[in-house]
């Protein structure tokens, strides 16, 4: 009599194909979602004997499932401009821990924030490196990433002061004297005008002398003088004095007062060369400044932040600096096809998978990071309807051996009759 039990193995096999690839199907838009296939494996089989050749006769117990792998090739990405929005190219997983402190690894990086930390859809907190004074520990361990809301950029005192000024050379000792605003910071990042003023000796020289308010320096009155001296150029309007190997004029407090905010002494080195280029010129156009720059800055707040290819979360703070506020750490296994899959593109690791080998973006193998992009679902629909049909045909095989063996069934009863 024929085996039932050999085409209900079928039908259970292709059912669980068909769910397989339904459910593939249902997630062809799940962010991070790795498209899983069925492979079929033969049951064992019973020896009736041999033929006349030698050879085993055998007849097999039908199917089963052998194994149902996910394809873990990379899915497009898709730029969304969203900040908190991650993409992995190539090997490895985000590392994400939830409220219990159970760590789980994902591909989907549709992360958005939550009282500062980074965070997926399902309220995990995505782990990394922290960043101490801008700066990657990624000795410390993995800790949740925070993503720098309250963070103060400090401020920086001004050292350095560049001028592009041409002073008219068709200007005399009794024309006016011409001046240039230059604000500067100290070391608290509170801001000075200083004034930078030129005035006309005589051919090609001139008398320059730099003031800062006189309340700046807890004082009452006209401004106060922190520097003064001498400019001299030469026949084609190039400075000549002070030379080109002295690049620079330093400019100390005065001498008067400290700073009346209690910031450190303002000092820094007023600029005349470039290169061995001069930034002060004499020629015969009215005197003007046009360009001026200086290194300092007051503190700045968090204005926005980007994640960049190699994990790391860069902020940009109002005062026009960066920093560092952590890196994403990427984790992988030897065996990805041995990740238990949790729901919610989890997967965590098992005995078949290894344990996670855990490090930053582009290095040991692991993938880069797009930021502001998403990693979508890798499943083809083509691929799926057509495995489809392959798996409804078999499925309707079976159905009709399952009919063939009940009527035969049902002839063999009737012989009695």
């Amino acid at each position: 009599m024929p085996n039932f039990s050999i085409p209900l193995s079928g039908l259970t096999a292709e059912s669980t194909a068909l769910s397989t690839i339904a459910n593939n199907l249902s997630n062809q838009n799940t962010t991070g979602y790795k498209s899983k296939v069925v492979l079929f494996s033969d049951l064992f089989y019973q020896n009736l004997g041999t033929s006349g050749s030698g050879d085993p006769i055998q007849l097999g117990a039908g199917t089963q499932v052998g194994a149902t792998p996910s394809l873990f090739t990379q899915g497009s990405v898709s730029a969304t401009g969203v900040p908190t929005d991650v993409a992995i190219q190539g090997s490895g997983f985000f590392v994400v821990q939830n409220a219990s402190g159970v760590i789980n690894y994902t591909r989907a990086g549709d992360f958005s924030e939550l009282n500062n930390y980074l965070v997926t859809v399902g309220g995990q907190q995505v782990l990394g490196y922290p960043a101490n004074n801008g700066v990657i520990d990624t000795g410390a361990g993995l800790v949740p990433l925070q993503l720098g809301a309250g963070t103060i950029s400090p401020p920086t005192a001004t050292t350095n002061v560049q001028l592009t000024t041409n002073l008219n050379a068709s200007a005399t000792p009794s024309d006016p004297p011409f001046s240039t605003p230059v604000k500067v910071y100290d070391s608290l990042g509170a801001w000075h005008e200083l004034t930078f003023t030129y005035t006309n000796t005589g051919p090609g020289t001139w008398d320059y002398s730099i003031t800062i308010p006189a309340a700046d320096v807890g004082a009452t009155g006209n401004p106060v003088q922190v520097a003064s001296g001498n400019l001299v150029f030469d026949s084609n309007g190039n400075l000549t004095t002070p030379a080109a190997d002295v690049t620079g004029i330093t400019v100390g407090p005065p001498t008067t007062a400290a700073l009346a905010d209690g910031a450190a002494d303002l000092t820094f080195t007023w600029q005349l060369f470039n290169n061995g280029s001069g930034l002060l010129t004499q020629m015969a156009t009215p005197s003007s400044t046009s360009s001026m720059d200086q290194n300092g800055s007051g503190s700045g707040s968090l204005v926005n932040f980007s994640i960049g290819s190699d994990g790391i979360i860069t902020g940009s703070f109002s005062n026009g600096k960066t920093q560092a506020l952590g890196q994403l750490a990427l984790a992988t296994f030897a065996n990805d096809n041995g990740l238990q899959l949790e729901g919610s593109t989890d997967f965590s690791p098992t005995l078949a998978s290894g344990q996670a080998v855990i490090g930053t973006p582009a290095s040991g193998g692991r993938g880069t990071i797009s930021g502001g992009a998403l990693e979508l679902s890798n499943v083809d629909i083509a691929t799926e309807f057509a495995n489809l049909i392959v798996a409804q045909r078999g499925f309707e095989a079976d159905a009709k051996a399952v009919t063939t063996f009940d009527q035969i069934t049902q002839d063999t009863i009737a012989l009695k009759q």
